[in-house]
């Protein structure tokens, strides 16, 4: 018989109702279908059998597999029942192969009809990109694709945890002929939630040349902008909303209240917030968020005070709120008074005195938190690279590996941003070369910014060949790659290779953008090459119609003032059509000190005393240079009046982690003894060298010269290339020095010739550039 009579249907209720039970064994089974089924001619049924598998009457995996095999039904009839399984299966991937396999022999065979594959898709939960790409392939093969659930199955599953594959859960959407509202949506919120807001936006234009939206697309959407900050296409959907009869929706007024918040527009925030009926928690939480982090934290703290009820995130955002506005005391006050101090807070208040500079109460409330995440030390790193304390941040970053090592917390790309800026200010190739060590090893992506902050912290470590390295593995090449090496180019005096590589990088079909100009004028400004300076000055305009910024004018102003046309760069800056900054001044300062040019020197001064107080210091050094001190003093009893002082001059050099760090005659070190041995001899030396010593580098009024001889031999960079030349005599690898000021003109001479005497490599960097010492000769070709 194909369907039972009506009078038989209880018999049937019995077997559904007993077989779901979660104590069913495949004896009881056996015993009980005998009963219920046989005596009624069910058991051949094929319909009763797919229809067993639908309703999910075998509870488990392993029933559903005797279940197949058992010999009361052993024909294809009962195959289906091996692939549905239940809501709650959980298949393997050998359990669903088989299902799969089985279930496309019975397709073929004629057994059962393709249909039968809907119970497939509606019940079975994969957890894999692998196992739903077969379900999407048998459905397929059957052609069963097209049938409505199967193709919305198939698209949740992709859009679903743990597999959230949006290519082909799109591809499958794309295929489908007529979606139904909830299936875009579906589409639309994925977009949304993955941060992919711009197609979000797309598919929702194109959803309204088949559907209206309802109360569910309309929040996403406005989510979606929110996000992107879209202002005006989050506008124009709130008015349409308002046309569709949504305009008050709770769900659509909560979600334009956080867009406006978001954005900033709080006028109109506070306009669709009046006038919400019911007022729920999001929302409440959403308008103080956005009033906290616009800096109105009085009306932020009148909102919280007003609030019906609280949690921590209305807490939260005020704390966030005082902190960012500087109220480091109030945003305290929030913190202390919290009823239930969570994660989210104790990081609020630790990156606000982080950013406030107030290290010591950060480290203690960081020392006694009751659990840390990787926010937590993102924000303390972070905090130290920002303030220049950069040996901090390296010691905070190794101290989380060895106390977070047991509880996974692994750095991200946020940690290595900080880490590798603070490795490059404090040019330890040898630390930098270990963190990247590191993250290879770790599977981290070296492209995109990490990738950008790689090159450029090799290059301001003195590894140009490193950052090199870095640029070719990168298979993506994009415009922040290029340009962090034509800088890098640039600051090692490498300025035909800076060229060169900015023409293959034309040839590549990367624009060149600002950034990429100032680069190559820097470049052209440390070798002295004014022509090409005036001719990219030129095409940057003209050919690239990229308009002119402060930096490019510094770059010519620069290399002109280094190659003496002092004059000609007065022009440039009296006819610039940006006000100069003290950058552009300070270099004409420089080069009227460098070529003794007191009236350009004092026009320079005169402009910058507003701007820059530091220029006394580049003035007095300029009128002793020309020997007039009677200028000298009148400067610096200006300075003492102003209460100025002349930056110290540091050099550090870096052995086996530790940063050592030399001032002027420094005699604190533990190896002072033989530092000074070491000065003693390298001046004997350098007497048999035939070295003469530049004694108008000494900016003090001193008359003897042996005096003044004396005095340069104290420079901080000698001493930290005595302690080089002791600690490094094995390896002979290059001895790496860093220093806060430009390197004198004496002790640039001294050290091309310790680099021949010692037959050692000594790179230098200053505060303009890179020199590279090698057999008397420096890469910088005395113009720096």
């Amino acid at each position: 018989m194909r369907y039972p009579p009506k009078a038989l249907h209880g018999p049937l209720v019995k077997a559904a109702k007993y077989s779901s039970s979660p104590n069913l064994t495949m004896k009881n089974w056996r015993g009980k279908s005998t009963t219920y089924i046989v005596p009624l001619g069910f058991h051949n049924s094929r319909s009763f059998l797919v229809r067993i598998a639908i309703g999910t009457l075998l509870p488990n995996t392993f029933t559903i597999m005797q279940f197949f095999h058992s010999p009361f039904i052993a024909s294809n009839t009962s195959s289906p029942t091996i692939i549905s399984g239940s809501p709650s299966s959980s298949f393997g991937n050998s359990t669903l192969n088989l299902a799969l396999t089985n279930f496309s022999s019975i397709i073929s065979s004629g057994a059962i009809l393709p249909t039968t594959f809907i119970p497939l898709t509606i019940f079975i939960s994969s957890e894999s990109i692998k196992e739903a790409k077969q379900l999407h392939s048998l459905s397929l093969k059957t052609g069963t694709f097209n049938l409505s659930p199967v193709s919305s199955r198939l698209v949740s599953l992709y859009t679903s945890q743990p597999i959230n594959d949006l290519i082909y859960a799109r591809s499958v959407f794309d295929t489908i002929q007529s979606p139904s509202l909830p299936l875009w949506n579906m589409m639309i919120k994925c977009y949304v939630e993955n941060h992919r807001s711009h197609d979000a936006i797309r598919l929702f234009c194109d959803m309204l040349t088949e559907f209206p939206p309802d109360n569910f697309t309309l929040p996403c959407v406005v989510k979606g902008c929110s996000r992107l900050c879209a202002v005006e296409e989050g506008k124009q959907i709130h008015g349409f909303s308002t046309k569709l009869g949504f305009g008050f929706d709770k769900f659509v007024q909560s979600s334009l209240v956080s867009f406006y918040s978001k954005c900033g527009l709080l006028d109109c925030a506070r306009k669709v917030f009046d006038k919400m009926g019911e007022k729920d928690l999001v929302t409440w939480n959403s308008l103080i968020d956005g009033y906290a982090r616009s800096g109105d934290v009085e009306t932020a703290r009148k909102l919280f005070d007003e609030i019906p009820r609280r949690d921590s995130y209305s807490w939260t955002a005020l704390l966030h709120g005082f902190s960012k506005s500087g109220k480091i005391e109030a945003a305290r006050d929030v913190f202390d008074k919290m009823p239930t101090k969570n994660l989210v807070s104790w990081n609020a208040m630790i990156n606000g005195y982080m950013r406030s500079g107030d290290f010591e109460s950060a480290c203690e409330l960081f020392n006694t938190m009751p659990e840390r995440n990787l926010i937590t030390w993102n924000s303390i790193i972070a905090g130290y690279e920002v303030y220049g304390r950069f040996e901090e941040a390296l010691s905070m970053f190794l101290r989380m590996l060895q106390e977070e090592e047991d509880d996974f917390i692994k750095p991200n790309n946020a940690t290595f941003t900080s880490l590798i800026s603070a490795v490059a200010a404090s040019a330890i190739l040898s630390t930098g070369k270990w963190v990247h060590s590191y993250m290879v090893k770790n599977g981290m992506a070296i492209d995109g910014v990490i990738g950008t902050l790689l090159i450029e912290m090799y290059s301001k470590c003195g590894s140009i060949e490193s950052a090199l390295t870095v640029f070719t593995s990168i298979h993506r090449k994009k415009l922040g790659h290029w340009n962090s090496v034509i800088v890098g180019l640039g600051m090692h005096g490498m300025a035909d290779e800076a060229l060169e590589l900015f023409k293959k990088m034309q040839e590549s079909g990367i624009k060149p953008n600002t950034v990429t100009f100032v680069g190559l004028l820097n470049a052209f400004s440390h070798v002295g090459y004014v022509k090409e300076a005036h001719l990219y000055f030129d095409f940057m305009v003209k050919k690239y119609g990229i308009e002119r910024e402060i930096e490019h004018y510094g770059c010519l102003v620069d290399v002109l003032c280094r190659t003496g046309r002092l004059q000609e760069a007065k022009t440039v800056i009296e006819e610039m059509k940006i006000r100069p900054n003290k950058v552009i001044l300070m270099s004409l300062l420089r080069g009227a000190r460098m070529f003794v040019d007191t009236e350009i020197g004092e026009y320079a001064a005169h402009r910058l005393k507003e701007l820059a107080p530091e220029c006394y210091v580049a003035l007095s050094n300029m009128y002793a240079a020309a020997g007039k001190w009677e200028k000298v003093s009148e400067v610096r009893e200006t300075m003492k009046k102003k209460g100025i002082k002349k930056e110290a001059g540091w050099s550090l050099i870096e052995r086996k982690g530790v940063i050592h760090r030399f001032i002027v005659g420094d005699r604190s070190h533990p190896q002072s003894e033989e530092i000074y041995a070491k000065l003693k001899e390298m001046r004997e030396k350098l007497k048999a060298a035939g070295h003469v010593a530049d004694t108008r580098q000494v900016l003090l009024r001193i008359e003897d010269e042996k005096e003044k001889e004396a005095e340069l031999e104290l420079h901080s960079e000698r001493l930290a290339i005595a302690y080089g030349l002791i600690n490094n005599n094995n390896d002979k690898s290059p001895i790496r020095v860093v220093k806060n000021l430009t390197v004198c003109n004496d002790c640039h001479s001294v050290t091309k010739f310790l680099s021949r005497i010692y037959q050692r490599d000594i790179i230098v960097r200053d505060n303009s550039r890179f020199h590279h010492f090698r057999d008397g000769l420096c890469s910088c070709n005395d113009f720096w």
